[in-house]
């Protein structure tokens, strides 16, 4: 019961730099402030005031007055258009900020001072440009293939000169409308690719690089995302969508707790959010390093590790995963790279070190030594790994074979539901390639040592004599350094610093 209870207070929130973080929305203030909202808030019993979720009127009025009061925007959408939630879309744009901000990958756009984003189905809504061009001053592509949400989308942005500059409405042809073949006379909707960004000739339903079934449920027919949308020469710090998550509209239906509105072309594809996000993992592979970062929200946790998978069989570099929680509704990010990651070469006297250490600081105040404990025992477990953890003397063993060890390294440990507060960087990747494991198993001890409030040491000291691979001890400990700064560190992500400390040797 007490581990339950623990994992629990430990599930993601809001993202720390966001606006409502500390301080939620007020419905009253906003009611008195607002006349037309002010029919929508109602008192419960407790004395709270609240809204109907379920009244899509509501929703859309609390999203205008809250981008007009906290963010200066100007804002309407037509009946039945997908309305967004202002704190949940904030979240996305921090964690874009954070990757952007992130060193494992350099930044590789010619200009250094302007960030250039691309929204995937921008939607009437325009919600990402708004937001990424208000909270960031970045500017935007915002993408979309019906005439409802293009005319919106440009109202949105025309409403709010003091950001219109920074934002482009770009309409995207569709498959039957555009006309546009590729070379081999097929639509280029339809075109598959392989590995390596090279047109497939064969059969779509056979040339996919994720051997897809033969089945139009489970391949991507819709107007182009990516390749026919972006232009030749053009360069992009990102890209960001939020996907169709449905099949159908029955099952965009099937949460009776909210309404947000939507048209079947903002909710429903075929194959759903995974054949889309699909399309874009394969449109990624062509444009290659175009963008700097690749990112989608997923609606279910299964298709992110699925997803995972096909980008590694697709040779990206890194693979970065997030978790958004909005009240009852949970959403994944899911962001990769081509861009070769930046890391330090490990000179030969570091790399033969049979003891590491780092300083874990400003570690938040409801987690103390065991629970930085549990979690060093549950990035090495999730691994496959073995451990004996010892809660008496704070130390956690471990064994990890080749393939546990290429886990680590390639970024394939399951952390996503280990997640403490202030966690929004979900996972620390590396190249594939950068060791090769022999068949040899590393053994290795982790302690965790309270120095004083707030300040953990957490020592590494290999088992047996050398490490039979020099240089794989100290990667796997800087993943784990990582992994424990993104989890507990309580000011991290709200200074905008990496907030890791060399590891120290001796």
């Amino acid at each position: 019961m007490g581990r339950k209870r623990r994992r629990e207070a430990e599930r993601p929130t809001i993202h720390p730099k966001n606006k409502y973080s500390e301080n939620p929305p007020d419905f009253a203030l906003l009611a008195s402030l607002y006349p037309s909202f002010e029919p929508f808030v109602f008192y419960s019993r407790d004395g709270r005031p609240r809204i109907q979720w379920t009244d899509f009127n509501a929703t859309r009025e609390l999203t205008r007055v809250l981008l007009l009061h906290d963010h200066g925007i100007s804002w309407w959408i037509p009946d039945g258009q997908l309305c967004p939630t202002v704190p949940n879309r904030s979240n996305y744009i921090h964690w874009i900020e954070d990757l952007l901000s992130t060193d494992i990958i350099p930044k590789t756009c010619t200009n250094s001072d302007k960030v250039r984003g691309f929204d995937i189905g921008t939607g009437a809504n325009c919600i990402y440009p708004l937001l990424g061009a208000s909270l960031q001053g970045w500017s935007f592509v915002g993408s979309d293939a019906t005439d409802v949400a293009l005319e919106w989308a440009e109202k949105n942005v025309k409403n709010n000169p003091h950001i219109s500059e920074l934002i482009e409405i770009r309409k995207v042809e569709s498959c039957q409308s555009s006309g546009k073949e590729s070379h081999n006379g097929e639509s280029a909707c339809e075109i598959n690719l392989d590995s390596s960004g090279h047109v497939d000739e064969a059969e779509p339903s056979s040339s996919s690089p994720f051997d897809l079934p033969i089945d139009a449920n489970n391949i991507y027919h819709g107007p182009p995302v990516l390749l026919g949308v972006v232009k030749d020469g053009e360069q992009f710090d990102f890209c960001m969508c939020n996907p169709p998550f449905f099949e159908t509209m029955e099952e965009a239906g099937l949460n009776p707790k909210t309404s947000c509105g939507g048209t079947p072309a903002e909710m429903v594809c075929p194959g759903g959010e995974k054949a889309f996000i699909t399309r874009i993992i394969e449109d990624s592979v062509a444009l290659n390093q175009t963008f700097r970062w690749y990112t989608s929200m997923v609606g279910r946790k299964l298709n992110l590790k699925i997803l995972k998978t096909k980008l590694w069989e697709v040779g990206v570099t890194v693979v970065k995963t997030t978790e958004f929680v909005q009240g009852q509704t949970c959403r994944w990010g899911l962001a990769w790279t081509f861009v070769p990651p930046a890391r330090n070469i490990i000179s030969p006297c570091v790399t033969e070190k049979k003891n590491l250490s780092f300083m874990l600081e400003g570690v938040q105040r409801q987690f103390s030594a065991i629970d930085v404990l549990h979690s060093v025992e549950s990035f090495f477990h999730s691994a496959g790994a073995s451990c004996k953890l010892n809660s008496a003397s704070f130390t956690v063993d471990i064994t990890a074979s080749k393939d546990h060890c290429n886990a680590i390294l390639k970024n394939e440990v399951n952390v996503v539901d280990e997640a403490a507060g202030g966690k929004h960087l979900q996972e620390m990747s590396s190249s594939s390639s950068c060791f090769h494991v022999p068949l040899n198993s590393l053994s290795f001890r982790v302690s965790v040592f309270q120095q004083i409030p707030g300040t953990l040491l957490v020592k590494g000291s290999l088992q047996h004599g050398d490490s039979p691979f020099p240089g794989l001890f100290s990667s796997i400990f800087q993943q784990l350094e990582a992994d424990l700064s993104y989890k507990f560190r309580q000011s991290t992500a709200a200074s905008g610093e990496s907030g890791l400390i060399s590891i120290r040797y001796g």
